[in-house]
């Protein structure tokens, strides 16, 4: 389906167009360069209809170099993207295929710029994403591990790019996840890491970055609290502090770090708060 613009989306269209018919404060230009010439648009006779069944230079117009003038135009006439899948233009392409059918998005997943690919990539029957997998742009994997079903997302789990790795950790089925608690990037661990469900967890307890640890301590049952007390770095103690028992707070009170020392006295005097109520 193509996409159908809100009430509001059409009002404030109109209102810029009312207000200048060259916005962005750029001039009508040829995305070839020079001037644009209407007289040699096979879009011409667009060009005698009132505002939104037209067209209009500098402000919806497909041969402009602007790539919002172009959105606008396919905007206004969403049934004219299917005829543009091979212009020379690469943001005609990527806009175009915005709107073109899904039926015939297939044939742009080779095309020669990634522009075009990521916006494939957003529109692409699920059942064809993976053709994309393997694209040699990281934005186009990274809206492929964004979109691709969570069940088909093990074959990312190694991909060149943290950044597509870090998403894929975000949306992998929990069954899987532990085969990513190892991953050489610390931005994809801590990723794993707010996951990870029990007793995988307790693999990232010894994790070479703090960052991770802390989570860790964030999500660790309290009664296994204890094995990150003496933790190296004052953060991972802190956060044990948040949810200690009596015992580990006692191994806490004498801590090293200040923060780490006000957090265990907080803890204690909730925790003896707590008792008091619950034997009252």
């Amino acid at each position: 389906m193509n996409p159908t613009p809100s009430p509001t989306d059409l009002l404030a269209e109109e209102v810029a167009y009312n207000v200048a018919v060259s916005d962005d404060n750029f001039a009508p230009q040829h995305w070839q360069g020079g001037p644009i010439d209407c007289a040699g648009c096979v879009h011409l006779s667009l060009r005698t209809l009132p505002q939104r069944e037209g067209c209009a230079p500098g402000h919806a117009c497909m041969q402009d170099v602007y790539a919002r003038r172009i959105d606008r135009f396919f905007r206004w006439h969403p049934a004219l993207a299917d005829a543009q899948l091979k212009h020379p233009y690469f943001e005609v392409r990527a806009i175009a295929a915005r709107y073109v059918s899904v039926f015939l998005l297939g044939a742009l997943v080779a095309d020669p710029d990634e522009t075009v690919r990521m916006q494939v990539a957003m529109r692409l029957p699920l059942t064809q994403l993976a053709r994309l997998v393997n694209d040699p742009h990281r934005e186009v994997r990274i809206r492929v591990a964004h979109r691709l079903p969570a069940a088909e997302l093990a074959c990312m789990r190694h991909d060149p790019d943290y950044g597509v790795r870090e998403r894929v950790a975000q949306r992998l089925p929990l069954a899987i996840l532990p085969t990513m608690a190892h991953d050489p990037d610390r931005a994809v661990r801590m990723c794993v890491a707010q996951r990870l469900a029990m007793p995988a967890l307790l693999r990232m307890l010894e994790d070479a970055e703090p960052e991770v640890r802390r989570i860790v301590a964030e999500r660790l049952p309290a009664p296994l609290l204890s094995q990150l007390a003496h933790d190296a770095d004052w953060c991972v103690r802190w956060e044990v502090a948040q949810r200690a028992d009596n015992a580990v707070l006692q191994v806490l009170q004498h801590d090293p770090d200040a923060e780490v020392r006000e957090a265990v006295r907080s803890r204690q005097a909730l925790v003896l708060a707590f008792d008091g109520v619950a034997h009252g």
